[in-house]
């Protein structure tokens, strides 16, 4: 089991990781493009709103609980039932995503108002985010049918089309800045533009797969036959899951608003500098943690269907060491060098040094949480897989309230560094309680082991980040070197700290081929 969960696991990692690479690459152009200036707060608050509702609709609360009862169907419903619960599924969703696109077009003023209030001071800043909003906000209805593929495609195990399809609208953006943005004299619009294009792109991409695997869907609002009673039951209680999973998912998303609401009463740049930030620290989370819960879930929610409890429990601690193997020293690499970094993929153009020095405090403040948030990608699905999506709820609600009370507490003496600090605090505190009533409820039971595995992991990290820190940061200059040695010393000192990790955990007895064979100390 494990071996299989690596290589998808693997596999959708290197999916992911084209996918993020790509991503860079628009961040990069966005940076040249826009810098950290008014276009750029005005853009990333137009694609923020339509991409909060994506995350708590679609990627969120909608798979956590599409996936676990679509697998049961897949297991034991057979394909005519399968193929029934998929209509009434897509055509139900579909129905509320058109209602809710609508809505947000027309209440675009009134969502700026609400999420990015601090804009009202600029009126030409604020009517362009909400023209961009109007462009970028029917992206949610398109990938949020793309989500519902994905969760299909992954359900059956075909993980790297869903995992590959978000390059798309990295590819489309690149391509709005080369040829969209000089037509226009506003580069915010083109860029909007762009996503809206994207989205139907992205969704376009994944229906021929679906037809392959026998499972592309027409949708249908209503059973009218008697043996689509079970479908039917199988739809409402996806609804019947959502609703809590809904709100779970929506609180732990605020703390991301919350920091956009808040910065937008900040100097001009500040939410262009949390958002080039968290860019950097979403590609480690992007390819490793999201990979993980998206091989992860599917193949706990099999268990659960199967009551092996003790394979469900095996699997959530398999996930568990993977995570710390990897996002340990992700975190401590990310912050040791989070202002070279900054410097190599974005001072370029109209990004400029104070850009730089800011963006890479709030990314050393993100890279303090990126364990926990990788943590949380593990743990929820224990829940999700088992149609628990009340207990999340519990987690993240306590989770706003911390970040709410830190993000208000350091705004004034940290500024923007505060808001990214406040969001690491939260995420610890969500990871810390799912970790508890999982353990509390006895459906994960650690294996033996594991205090060595920690201490191991720990001694590595150290002289990791020792060297990094003494020779990577002190004794390179990193402003006198031009492009191309930037990108060469970025490269060299990732290399040698993870070379430098690797040879540690060997010598003190971690052998990472072993993890891949079976869990850690079973």
């Amino acid at each position: 089991m494990s071996l299989r969960l690596f290589r998808s696991t693997a596999r959708v990692s290197a999916m992911t990781g084209l996918s993020r690479i790509t991503g860079l690459g628009r961040d990069i152009a966005f940076a040249q493009l826009l810098g950290g200036g008014m276009f750029a707060d005005a853009f990333f608050v137009a694609f923020r709103i339509p991409n909060f509702f994506r995350r708590i609709f679609a990627e969120g609360a909608f798979s956590s609980a599409f996936v676990p009862v679509y697998s049961e169907f897949e297991t034991e419903g057979g394909d005519l039932r399968a193929k029934i619960f998929l209509e009434l599924i897509l055509g139900r969703l579909s129905l509320i995503l058109l209602i809710v696109t609508v809505a947000g077009v027309l209440g675009a003023p009134i969502l700026v108002n609400i999420l990015a209030p601090g804009f009202q001071n600029d009126p030409y800043k604020f009517q362009t985010t909400v023209t961009a909003l109007r462009y970028t906000f029917p992206y949610l209805f398109f990938i949020s049918l793309v989500a519902m593929a994905g969760g299909i495609l992954n359900t059956r195990d075909r993980f790297s089309i869903p995992a590959i399809t978000p390059a798309l609208l990295n590819v489309c953006l690149v391509l709005s800045i080369i040829f969209f943005v000089p037509i226009f004299e506003n580069p915010t619009i083109a860029l909007s533009i762009g996503v809206l294009i994207a989205g139907f792109i992205q969704l376009g991409f994944q229906l021929p797969f679906l037809r392959m695997e026998g499972r592309l869907p027409l949708p249908r609002i209503r059973a009218n036959l008697e043996k689509d009673k079970v479908a039917q039951e199988g739809a409402k209680k996806v609804w019947n899951l959502m609703l809590p999973a809904l709100f779970g998912v929506s609180v732990a998303q605020l703390n991301v608003l919350i920091n956009t609401i808040l910065a937008s009463f900040l100097v001009t740049g500040s939410v262009s500098w949390l958002y080039y930030s968290d860019r950097l620290m979403e590609f480690p989370l992007g390819v490793f943690g999201v990979a993980l819960a998206t091989v992860t879930l599917p193949a706990l929610a099999s268990h659960h269907n199967k009551q092996a409890s003790r394979e469900f429990s095996e699997t959530l601690d398999w996930s568990l060491r993977l995570a710390c193997f990897i996002a340990i020293p992700a975190s401590v690499g990310l912050g040791i060098l989070a202002q070279p970094l900054i410097m190599v993929f974005f001072q370029y153009g109209e990004f400029n040094a104070l850009d730089t020095t800011m963006a890479a405090r709030s990314l050393v403040a993100f890279s303090y949480g990126l364990f926990a948030f990788i943590l949380i990608k593990v743990l929820a699905p224990g829940f999700f897989a088992i149609k628990d999506t009340k207990t999340p709820v519990k987690a993240g609600v306590i989770a706003v309230v911390v970040n709410i009370v830190f993000s208000l507490a350091l705004i004034q003496p940290l500024q923007h560094v505060g808001l990214a600090l406040s969001t690491s605090i939260a995420g610890y505190a969500n990871a810390i309680l799912l970790f508890f009533w999982l353990r509390k409820r006895a459906i994960y039971v650690p294996m033996r082991g594991w205090l060595t595995y920690l201490c191991r992991i720990m001694l590595a990290v150290l002289v990791m980040g020792f060297i990094l820190e003494y020779f990577g940061n002190h004794l390179t200059n990193w402003n006198e070197l031009n492009m191309l040695w930037r990108v060469v010393s970025i490269i060299q000192w990732i290399t040698i700290g993870t070379a430098i990790y690797l040879l540690m955990l060997y010598f003190t007895g971690v052998r990472f081929w072993e993890l891949m064979r079976k869990p850690a100390g079973y």
